[in-house]
């Protein structure tokens, strides 16, 4: 038997498979709980089996670890281990705990390769029992999206790309083509007065850069507390305002 035709007959026995209930489990949202966001989601909120972009909003670290920290939350928020890969350990574990995300939930990665980095996504989303796969990637080529994309659909897994510069050239990569199914940016804002003097909850500027079947939208939240949650902060959300870059990103 030819390799053309074995492929075609694999793949018509994995269609009538999906016909007789025997494909993957049927996919669901995780609301973020916070009405104005989840109503610009396509579902009501975050897509499992899907892959879902976050940059921080400038260059600098301050907004890069706020994104690393979105990105925990929402983890947090999803039940089972959550497996997170990168190139440079320097997660500070007090720091996710607090975002909701304990370490005793997490299983690291370590590897000097993002192309290892990008592998072993994908072997994670393959697994199909992790609650969600967190990747930490400079860039993220359309074809190794595309199949991180097509690995979540497949266990219905979800997959956080954080993307992580370490100089700003390398930022005008997150405007490039992926297959992932949103793509939001996170920037530091002046943080929220509380009643105690001297302290305050930070707040965020979150940007909805991207999102299949729905519109951009920009939201002052504040960030995550000790369940992985976030609120809508004081400030205007303007839905029909163009994508920018944060004034707070350095």
């Amino acid at each position: 038997m030819s390799a053309a035709r074995e492929q075609v007959i694999t793949e018509l026995r994995d269609r009538i498979a999906a016909f007789e209930g025997g494909g993957p489990r049927k996919l669901d949202n995780l609301p973020f709980g916070v009405p104005e966001i989840d109503a610009v989601l396509p579902g009501g909120g975050l897509a499992y089996g899907a892959l879902h972009e976050i940059a921080g909003g400038g260059a600098g670290t301050i907004d890069g670890a706020a994104a690393a920290l979105f990105v925990a939350g929402i983890a947090a928020r999803t039940k089972g281990q959550v497996l997170w890969c990168m190139t440079r350990p320097d997660l500070f574990f007090p720091a996710l705990a607090q975002a909701g995300l304990h370490p005793n939930r997490l299983v690291f990665v370590e590897t000097d390769k993002e192309e290892e980095v990008l592998a072993s996504m994908e072997e994670g989303l393959s697994y199909g029992s992790l609650g969600a796969v967190v990747g930490e990637i400079v860039r993220l080529p359309m074809v190794a999206s595309r199949r991180l994309q097509l690995a979540a659909e497949k266990t219905g897994t979800m997959a956080l790309v954080v993307r992580r510069w370490r100089r700003q050239t390398e930022a005008s990569d997150f405007g490039q083509p992926t297959a992932s199914t949103t793509r939001w940016r996170v920037s530091v804002l002046p943080s929220e007065q509380l009643p105690v003097p001297g302290v305050g909850r930070p707040r965020w500027l979150l940007e909805l850069l991207r999102v299949k079947a729905g519109e951009c939208a920009e939201f002052m939240i504040g960030a995550c507390d000790d369940e992985g949650r976030i609120h809508l902060s004081a400030g205007t959300v303007d839905r029909s305002y163009p994508p920018r870059r944060s004034l707070y990103s350095r």
